[in-house]
């Protein structure tokens, strides 16, 4: 039966009030009501549900909409309840149904009431549902957030690889997939398992002009740097992510004790407390939610302000999706990531346990979220071109809007290099990963390198002059560059194209840019924007720092065992002119403010009065700190000489977060005694060798005692070691 022509503009103004489509929103509508398939590749806030949502509205039947949240069912089922007379419109299908309620939604269905039908994939999979809805007229089938069908997707869901089967069951119908990140390959890999390799394909560009992107190195400040930065949008909606559980509740309680209306939201919270705080945050009761990925999926709130990555994701894919949760309204949009390659190792661990298969695509997708923290180019013109996007860093829209290309690194003429790099490509026979290429070129051999007789070719060394990180970031800006590109199927392999076969006929000046480093507690690299972060008053840092030498000569002790520089720093932005001030300084307390705090405090009183500083009193960065429970009860069992591994146990904790909880007491200035447990481990001669190095060296980072000891002493000996020496000394 031929469709009644249907006038979309006012369809469109009739239904959700707007008197225009953005982008590619008509053309993609009208395909669905001509009943093509239709693919529909759009980034977050392009307005994807509306294209499944008009047509179902004007066309006859019930289209179904498979999505794999029951939050971003219930959030859109809400909206279309609201722009509709009949309750019954959109109904939601999964299993936090009861009897009742499921008759409810078949009788509505039955009855043609329901325009939308939101199922989860599970629920497809009942043989009752599919045989009911084989009987019923249904429009056509949508397939929201259908990256998750893909392997190389970022939220693989295997439920979702039967779809297409389950269709086939319930009809002959058109199919529409939307997804609002995937790469080439994740798009090759819809269409084939749904099924539409003819589908007529809408995509939008992936450039969103509003939101500005930053990475800064992850410090052991990490928490302190964001409670500054979000005191910057008071009053602003924004969303912290985070990797574990734990740290989602650590930094909403550490947000919460400095003043900031928060809530944390994970899986690991019970179905009501999730949707309580996801409508707290919807309806601005608080200001920011800190969340792991579970939050967000279709969460459509305009107005967030700003998004942080605590953590690293584990794929641009997921990175891209969580970052355009902000700014949808078109208004400003910081994105901000914390970066540290440790988090990254972390990640790889957790992969160990997998199939190859999936570790080798895990392993690849984390490889590119390192090349975008530690590229120094336009991050939006990597982000871009990770998604087969070109764009123009110099008169693009938004072309300014990174940390990157505000604070320009120093270019480099690399011609010759990047001829090198493309010949050593073409010569290994285009079989290597970067990772390969780098070792060719600085002559490091490994085990795949010999086994291919690279080792021995003339080339193997020819960029041993250069270091391994020049190479990567040079790799990684020639890709951008389009003479070389990575294998699809063969995942992360290196190949050249005709430009890049081109280039080594014809060299070409091309100026790169080195990577950033960002090395464990390394604070320089970090770039305070006009919208985050405020800078160490350097002045007062100098004066501070020849005091503690001073007071450390005085006490015979060195100076990182007075006050360590992230506390100097600290007093930098608080100025405290009271001993009961500098106890909340971070890692000082008040055994160590009423032990050395004197002469600092009185410098610094001199120095606000001389230089009229007016003090911000809202910037004592409160830390939730040890439960003083637990601290109690650790002090007085470490005075019992219960085993260390013992009272660990006993409270739950690994032996890593046990010692950080111990550092954490002697730091604030509180003596321990461990020393019986470090008689039982190492001698006395051992211990004596250590104490001395802690005594003479310029600070107390264990990867300097590592380096020193050369594996004499593991990372454990030499924590426990540093806990006594900074509770017998400075303590």
């Amino acid at each position: 039966m031929k469709e009644v022509k249907i006038d979309l503009n006012e369809s469109l103004k009739e239904y959700f009030g707007f008197s225009s489509f953005k982008g590619l929103q008509k053309q993609a509508i009208e395909s669905i009501i001509e009943g093509n398939n239709t693919f529909v590749v759009m980034p977050t806030g392009g307005g994807k549900s509306l294209i499944y949502q008009l047509p179902a509205l004007v066309k006859e039947g019930t289209a179904i909409v498979v999505s794999p949240l029951i939050a971003l069912m219930k959030n859109q089922v809400d909206a279309m309840r609201g722009i509709s007379t009949e309750h019954g419109v959109a109904h939601v299908l999964n299993s936090s149904l009861n009897k009742t309620e499921v008759n409810k939604v078949l009788s509505d269905i039955e009855n043609g009431v329901t325009k939308l039908l939101y199922v989860a994939p599970e629920s497809l999979t009942k043989e009752e549902y599919v045989d009911f809805l084989k009987k019923q007229k249904i429009s056509f089938i949508a397939i929201d957030e259908a990256h998750c069908i893909s392997e190389w997707g970022h939220d693989f869901r295997p439920e979702y690889r039967n779809l297409r089967n389950i269709i086939k069951q319930i009809g002959d119908l058109p199919i529409i997939g939307l997804t609002a990140t995937a790469t080439e390959k994740v798009q090759e890999d819809i269409l084939k398992n749904l099924g539409i390799s003819d589908a007529r394909t809408f995509k939008a560009s992936f450039n969103r002009p509003n939101l500005f992107y930053e990475v800064r190195p992850k410090t052991n400040d990490v928490e302190k740097d964001i409670i500054r930065f979000v005191r910057n949008y008071k009053g602003k909606s924004g969303v912290i992510y985070c990797l574990s559980r734990k740290k989602v509740e650590d930094i909403a309680q550490v947000l919460q004790v400095n003043g900031i209306k928060s809530i944390p939201y994970h899986a690991g919270l019970d179905a009501k407390t999730r949707a309580k705080h996801q409508d707290m945050f919807l309806m601005e009761d608080v200001d920011v939610v800190v969340a792991t990925i579970a939050f967000g999926m279709g969460i459509d709130k305009p107005d967030v302000r700003f998004v942080i990555h605590h953590d690293i994701p584990k794929s641009l894919e997921s990175y891209y999706q969580e970052t355009g949760r902000a700014g949808r309204d078109g208004g400003e949009g910081y994105c901000l990531a914390y970066y540290a390659y440790k988090d990254i190792e972390k990640l790889e661990k957790f992969l160990a346990g997998k199939p190859v298969a999936e570790q080798e695509i895990g392993n690849a997708l984390l490889q590119e979220v390192v090349a975008y923290a530690e590229t120094s180019m336009s991050r939006r013109k990597f982000l871009l071109h990770y998604f087969g996007e070109e764009f123009d860093e110099v008169n693009g829209e938004g072309a300014d809007m990174d940390d990157n290309v505000r604070n320009p690194k120093k270019k480099i003429e690399a011609k010759n290099d990047v001829k090198l790099l493309l010949e050593v490509v073409k010569k290994t026979n285009q079989e290597y990963k970067s990772k390969e290429i780098v070792n060719t070129l600085i002559g490091k051999e490994n085990a795949l390198l010999t086994s291919h007789n690279t080792h021995k070719q003339e080339f193997f060394g020819a960029g041993k002059d250069k270091s391994d990180k020049h190479w990567m970031a040079l790799i990684r800006q020639v890709l951008v560059a389009d003479l070389l590109f990575k294998e699809i199927e063969q995942y992360g392999v290196l190949k050249i194209n005709e430009k890049g076969l081109e280039f080594i006929e014809n060299p070409v000046s091309f100026l790169m840019t080195e990577d950033h480093v960002y090395e464990e507690g390394d604070d320089n690299n970090i770039i305070t924007s006009n919208k985050g972060g405020g800078a160490t008053d350097e002045a007062l840092m100098a004066m501070l720092k020849d005091l503690r030498k001073k007071v450390g000569k005085q006490k015979g002790v060195p100076p990182y065992a007075v006050f360590q520089d992230p506390s100097l720093e600290d007093m930098t932005l608080k100025y405290p002119i009271s001993i009961e001030e500098l106890s909340s300084v971070h890692g000082v307390g008040e055994g160590k403010a009423k032990k050395y705090g004197k002469p600092f405090v009185d410098l610094i009183a001199k120095y606000v009065d001389e230089n009229e500083i007016v003090r911000p009193d809202d910037l004592v960065v409160k830390s939730t700190g040890v439960n003083s429970a637990l601290k109690l009860y650790i002090i007085q069992n470490t005075d019992k000489k219960i085993p260390l591994d013992d009272i660990a146990r006993s409270k739950g904790l690994t032996m890593d977060d046990f010692i950080k909880v111990m550092e954490q007491i002697v730091y604030s200035g509180t003596k321990m005694n461990i020393g019986y447990y470090l008689d039982e481990i190492l001698d006395e001669d051992q211990q004596e060798e250590i104490f001395d190095y802690f005594m003479d060296a310029k600070n107390d980072k264990i990867k300097n005692a590592l380096d020193e000891f050369n594996g004499e002493f593991d990372e454990e000996e030499l924590r426990l070691m540093r806990i006594k020496f900074i509770s017998e000394v400075a303590n």
